[in-house]
């Protein structure tokens, strides 16, 4: 039901007063929700499905990139694969030490686990952008884009020198941060009156 307001004009010379309805608004501006809400949702759902699948299929070696006798579970090592193979860069040595250790493996999966299930739930995403930048950042140093050839001559079969995949997922969880992508499609609103007093959880 539509409610219409009136505005009252009072001519010169009478005491009678006339009421003239306001225009109604158009269907565009009533009716019609922005499309960007339901977009970053879906970004929101997409980029947390990364970092869950790669905790799962590290954990379980579901044979995409991690095979069965390499799981987690089965005693493999989910950073020793990926750090121990590293093309090129000026980290590459420490990343290297890095590769296998106890410390590193559980940070990795416990940050893959947190941020995907955070991300696709729509809860804490100023720390899940937080964290997951800080571990994109690093596997941007591991990989080294701006190396067109490895230490042994090879190429690194880097594309850009700066904007990759990390980049672009760091992005991501950015603007899905600042523009409150949980509250659609998500249990971004009811973590938000949870958390009211900690904004920085949110």
């Amino acid at each position: 039901m539509t409610v219409q307001q009136h505005e009252e004009t009072i001519e010169p010379g009478r005491h009678s007063v006339r009421r003239e309805p306001n225009p109604k608004p158009t269907s565009t501006t009533a009716t019609r929700r922005p499309p960007g809400g339901w977009a970053l949702a879906l970004m929101r759902i997409g980029i947390g499905f990364v970092f869950l699948w790669a905790f799962l299929d590290k954990l379980f070696g579901l044979g995409y990139h991690t095979t069965a006798p390499q799981a987690w579970l089965a005693g493999g090592s989910p950073t020793r694969g990926y750090l121990g193979h590293l093309k090129a860069g000026p980290l590459r040595e420490m990343f290297a030490g890095w590769a296998g250790a106890p410390w590193a493996d559980w940070l990795f999966m416990v940050g893959l686990a947190g941020i995907g299930l955070a991300v696709m739930l729509g809860i804490g995403l100023r720390i899940s952008a937080l964290t997951g930048t800080l571990m994109l950042l690093g596997m941007w140093a591991a990989e080294w884009p701006p190396a067109r050839f490895g230490f042994t001559g090879d190429p690194t079969d880097s594309t850009n020198p700066v904007v990759d995949y990390h980049i672009i997922y760091a992005l991501a969880l950015i603007a899905c941060a600042a523009a409150y992508a949980g509250h659609t499609w998500g249990l971004g609103r009811a973590w938000e009156r949870l958390v009211r007093r900690a904004r920085w959880l949110l």
